[in-house]
């Protein structure tokens, strides 16, 4: 005879304990629930009573199927990681995302991670086989990528256990592998500059002159109009160009706003309007050759990287740039002057990603601490 419970039901069959519960299963194609009776075999009846046959049944309901002990039942295991990530987890996680991150994140992590467990029932991936492929993706990509991989299978994970297709987590203790490879760190110095600008065309030395002197991005630079200038000395930063789309916003809250423009970058700048194809309120500071939006890709190929092949340089581009800005500045101003100048949401974003040492200014302040810990000792001396 059966003994019901919550949580399934005990038979004993001769000299063994068996155990019955029933299971819904979601078809992960339709949404559709049907029940299914399941048997699992037990221990002998000489080795357990029937509330350990009981805690063995609701052991092995969690183990197989994701029951958990109270009784509520999770998800079949039918449903792979593929169809999670793409019905469940996205939905979910677009409506906290503009639309162009969004589709940069669903592109990353369907490269990422749906195409190597795209078809796999989430419940067999476990923390092996995710660690290992983590370890590929740092053989391949950068650590930014890399990061944001672990990153999101964790989120992708904690999101199927809270709506309970999974008991367990195989992502607790995935690890960032230790052979990243390394960030970019070059900074130029300040005779490299000039000689970028000394080797630019009139447009391009303007152009680059405001981007090293405001540390603008490229999405706020070639969306500039005149209208933006105000013809003395700022320069109101309202609209962001994306994949040669305007935007009324910008990368962070701080991105837009007014931003000051020296005496000389203003007559500078004055001048061009001058000389300029089109100096119409609505038209492009810098435009490309139909009076369009110039796109930054194509100004890094057909400016930047000739520069730099030209100089010997061995990279550049407006990331370069805006580091070397504020690494440069570190003796001009304070981390939170900094921020303010490159327009960053918090400061160790400016502290920690884009503010290098330079050797020569720790060397400059260990000759300074050793003077003045000496100073003292001579002066005794002396007298």
């Amino acid at each position: 005879m059966g003994t019901a419970s919550q949580s399934g039901s005990i038979v004993l069959r001769g000299k063994r304990w068996y155990g019955y519960y029933r299971k819904q299963i979601v078809d992960p194609t339709n949404e559709n629930v049907r029940a299914v009776r399941t048997v699992v075999r037990l221990g002998l009846r000489s080795q357990m009573t029937k509330a350990d046959a009981r805690d063995a049944l609701h052991a092995e309901i969690a183990k197989q199927t994701g029951q958990i002990a109270e009784g509520r039942l999770l998800r079949d295991g039918a449903a792979t990681f593929g169809w999670f990530v793409r019905h469940r987890y996205l939905p979910l996680r677009q409506g906290d995302w503009r639309p162009e991150t969004a589709k940069e994140k669903t592109a990353q992590i369907e490269i990422d991670l749906v195409q190597r467990f795209g078809q796999e029932p989430l419940e067999s991936i476990d923390k092996f086989t995710l660690q290992t492929h983590v370890n590929e993706l740092a053989r391949r990509y950068s650590q930014d990528r890399v990061k944001q991989a672990r990153s999101y299978l964790k989120s992708i994970f904690d999101e199927a256990i809270e709506q309970e297709f999974l008991v367990k987590d195989p992502t607790r203790k995935l690890k960032i592998p230790k052979n990243l490879r390394p960030k970019d760190k070059q900074v130029l110095t300040w005779e490299q500059l000039r000689a970028i600008l000394a080797s630019a065309t009139r447009r391009d030395r303007l152009l680059l002159m405001l981007e090293m002197t405001d540390a603008l991005r490229p999405s706020e630079l070639f969306a500039l109009r005149w209208l933006s200038f105000d013809d003395e000395n700022t320069l109101s930063l309202t609209e962001t160009v994306y994949r040669r789309q305007l935007r009324p916003f910008g990368k962070t809250v701080k991105s837009l706003g007014k931003v000051h423009l020296p005496d000389g970058l203003a007559d500078d700048l004055r001048q061009w309007k001058l000389e300029c194809p089109d100096p119409q309120p609505k038209a492009f500071i810098f435009p490309n050759a139909e009076g369009g939006l110039l796109d930054p890709a194509n100004y890094r190929n057909r400016v930047l990287k000739p520069l730099a092949e030209a100089l010997n340089i061995p990279k550049l581009t407006f990331q370069v740039l805006r580091r070397t800005m504020a690494t440069r500045a570190q003796a001009l101003g304070s981390v939170k002057d900094i921020q303010a100048h490159l327009r960053h949401s918090r400061a160790d974003t400016t502290a920690n990603e884009y503010m290098q040492e330079l050797p020569e200014s720790v060397q400059q302040m260990v000759g300074t601490v050793y003077a003045l810990l000496t100073e003292t000792a001579t002066r005794q001396r002396v007298m």
